[in-house]
């Protein structure tokens, strides 16, 4: 029963904040769609009419030079014949040019047979045939393997978790649907981010913990010990930026939304991701712990809260190791062509660069929140597990007593 409660809750929740994404929306385009016209009324002279994309596939490709090959060092130019998968011109076949700039982050060297995106302009608003049509290929198209490897994750998922899986599946959805239903426009809407990610860590873990371990004693002490290390991490990410100098600007996609969004705070983004990303790890941790402690208190229900904490600090150390290690894996993978061009680079201005220091302390932040988290469910857990036993001895004694009464 209290399942389908929280089942509904969390239904219920995501309806209204649908609607609060939808608002956000709104809001934002508002707020820049004075630009955007400014911007088009600038351009329409030369501007496309029509404008739409599609799907399709590379058929011939041919060179602006005798041999083919297939190093793209030697090449400026593909002549592509592309066929449209997609749209109103599907089945339509289109030559166009893609240029190589020998830039390889922003060319695409095609093959015959890729996949790709297609962006379709015409000066006509109503183009009649493929031939009033430009076609410019965009990028290669990569939601196939994208849909393949989502499959393998969630056939392994189930097929190993089996019902504790099916729930983490569902956990990860609502966690992602926090992310962007809820997180995204707060912050658009311009709520502070820190705000906005605690708001949705919190919602994450009580739904994660709730659907895979139940409503029990274990599960809110995880919940209890995640959302104050959560608090303490972002106490520690906020204190970091300010010390540190940190600008938020941690790569071109800060740069490409400080064009769009220039009044959103970027310090606060820098803090959210911080917390966001020691979340899964918090978790993690937490819920360790406490399903521990209340085993330790199954299988021995005479031991103190002090002696139930002691058995859960005992655990925790050694998890922290393993757990921290992973973190700082996590950042210097996702880092690693940073870690390469450290080679290059005297090391006091590498570690002074804004975007090291930036994972240098992303890292460090939720590393010292695994630390702190270790104790703080460990003394949540011991006491909530002697709690429930006392709430059953009491429950207990009174029913003896109204028995004897009857009696």
């Amino acid at each position: 029963m209290k399942k389908i409660l929280l089942s509904l809750i969390i239904f219920l929740f995501f309806v209204f904040n649908f609607s609060l994404h939808v608002f956000a929306q709104q809001y934002t385009e508002r707020n820049i769609d004075q630009n955007v016209e400014q911007q088009l009324n600038e351009k329409q002279n030369n501007a496309a009419i029509y404008t739409n994309s599609a799907y399709g596939i590379v058929k011939e490709i041919n060179y602006d030079y005798t041999e083919k090959t297939d190093n793209p060092e030697n090449i400026s130019k593909q002549i592509v014949t592309v066929k449209i998968t997609t749209g109103e011109f599907k089945g339509k076949e289109k030559l166009t040019d893609n240029m190589l700039t020998g830039n390889p982050a922003y060319e695409v060297f095609l093959k015959e047979g890729d996949r790709v995106l297609l962006a379709l302009e015409s000066k006509s608003p109503k183009p009649q045939n493929i031939n009033e049509v430009d076609v410019f290929i965009t990028d290669v198209k990569r939601a196939g393997t994208l849909y393949l490897y989502s499959f393998i994750f969630i056939a392994f998922l189930i097929l190993i978790g089996r019902k504790k899986g099916l729930l983490s599946l569902l956990s990860i959805i609502i966690t992602v649907l926090l992310i962007f239903l809820i997180f995204v426009p707060l912050v658009l809407f311009n709520i502070s981010p820190i705000f906005a990610a605690l708001i949705i860590s919190i919602l994450s873990t009580a739904a994660t913990m709730y659907l895979v371990a139940g409503y029990n004693s274990k599960s809110h002490a995880a919940v209890l010990g995640t959302i104050l290390s959560l608090i303490f991490a972002s106490l520690l990410s906020i204190l970091s930026i300010k010390m540190a100098h940190l600008t938020g600007f941690m790569g071109e996609e800060s740069i490409f939304l400080y064009t769009q969004r220039p009044d959103l705070s970027f310090t606060g983004i820098l803090a959210a991701s911080m917390i966001i990303a020691a979340l899964g790890a918090l978790m993690d941790v937490a819920i360790s712990i406490s399903s521990t402690i209340n085993e330790i208190h199954i299988t021995d229900k005479n031991l103190t809260i002090m002696e139930l904490f002691k058995s859960g600090m005992n655990v925790g150390r050694d998890i922290i190791g393993t757990m921290s290690n992973t973190l700082i894996l996590v950042y210097l993978g996702s880092a690693m062509p940073l870690v390469l061009l450290s080679s290059n680079i005297d090391a006091g201005k590498f570690f002074n660069l804004n975007q090291v220091a930036g994972e240098i302390l992303s890292a460090l932040v939720g590393s010292i929140s695994l630390l702190a988290c270790v104790p703080l469910t460990a003394i949540m857990a011991s006491y909530l597990v002697k709690r429930r036993k006392v709430k059953e001895e009491n429950t207990k004694t009174e029913e003896t007593e109204d028995d004897a009464t009857i009696s």
